[in-house]
């Protein structure tokens, strides 16, 4: 079996995945896994609201949006100091990645110094740095990589056919731009979707294959399942079957082979055995602990115990030595003193 790297993908290519027997889907999917990764071992990421709920968009599955009543409380951005801490006790625990989420239509101006003092004190811990901020015009992706982070998020949620019936408020080439002004800045792209939302198979496949056929293939692809939020539109939607969403963890990592594969949103609901089916399917990357920006994630010491039982031990993050240069400069930047003076706290 050819573990190539493709960016020519056909719809009725990756329809044909979909459509393969549960079985073999698998054995393909974990075939092609082996050739890129170790299947024993899962990239562990920690996600951190460092600005929560009053969100302008009108995302359907989203409790952070203001449109819609969830009971979520407003939250202004986290003080760069509260940030450092949350990331040395995600590192603790075991974290390699920390992640940094605002709810954000886009960053203003104001922000991007609170932002960027963020990317470089979580940096000089020798942690990989990741944000979802909302859209990047060319100017912030620039500023965002000169402090030193690794990794942007910015989903495309589903297919361009469906994703009318989830969003207004943003076009798919706005998305689409965004990740072109990460790329040329020179910074990784972790690019996904959420299932469960009511889509077809089709537009399952339809999100791949728009990931799939990048001139370069997101470095990072979380697959999430909908988190089902009282208060949003997606409240009432009917359950996803398990195999359906194991299914579209293997095709996308057959199509991208070379990716990491993340189980995202929806892990709460999931029982061991089917996070277990995930890994199988090709999924190596987790986001660990209590809770995801504002959903419910499972206790890490829960994945741990996971962990354990299916013999899977936490992907390391090696520090090469120009990324210790990077960070020993950083760390001459970023003095405490320094970080413990930066606040923010007006409301955004």
């Amino acid at each position: 079996m050819s573990g190539a790297i493709r960016n020519d993908w056909t719809r009725a290519e990756v329809e044909a995945l979909f459509s393969q027997p549960f079985n073999d889907l698998l054995f393909q999917a974990q075939t092609l896994h082996r050739q890129y990764f170790n299947p024993n071992e899962v990239q562990v990421s920690t996600l951190c609201s460092i600005k929560t709920g009053a969100c302008p968009e009108d995302c359907a599955y989203c409790p952070q949006s203001a449109r819609y009543d969830t009971g979520l409380e407003r939250e202004k951005l986290m003080a760069v100091d509260k940030v450092i801490e949350e990331a040395k006790a995600a590192k603790a625990s075991g974290a390699t990645r920390f992640c940094m989420g605002a709810a954000w239509r886009s960053p203003k101006g104001k922000d991007m110094p609170y932002v960027t003092h963020m990317v470089k004190g979580v940096k000089a811990l020798g942690m990989e740095t990741c944000m979802t901020l909302g859209m990047l015009d060319v100017e912030q992706a620039q500023d965002l990589k000169a402090a030193g982070l690794d990794y942007y998020n910015h989903n495309l949620d589903t297919s361009p056919e469906f994703y009318g019936d989830i969003i207004t408020t943003r076009t798919y080439q706005d998305r689409l731009t965004t990740l072109a002004n990460v790329r040329a800045a020179g910074m990784k792209v972790c690019c996904g979707g959420i299932v469960g939302m009511g889509e077809e198979e089709s537009d399952r496949a339809g999100l791949l294959l728009q990931l799939a056929n990048m001139a370069e293939h997101p470095e990072s692809v979380p697959i999430n399942m909908l988190v089902r939020v009282e208060g949003t539109p997606l409240a009432d939607q009917a359950e996803l079957d398990p195999f359906d969403f194991i299914r579209t963890v293997a095709v996308a990592r057959i199509l991208m082979p070379a990716s990491h594969v993340r189980l995202s949103a929806g892990r709460e609901e999931m029982n061991d055995q089917m996070q277990a089916l995930a890994f199988l399917a090709g999924a190596n990357s987790i986001f660990y602990g209590e809770k995801l920006l504002t959903t419910p994630n499972p206790e890490a010491n829960k994945d741990m115990q996971l962990f354990q039982r299916l013999g899977i031990k936490p992907e390391s993050h090696e520090v090469h030595e120009t990324e210790q240069e990077q960070t020993e400069a950083l760390l001459e930047k970023v003095t405490e003193a320094q970080l413990d003076s930066v606040f923010y706290n007006a409301a955004s």
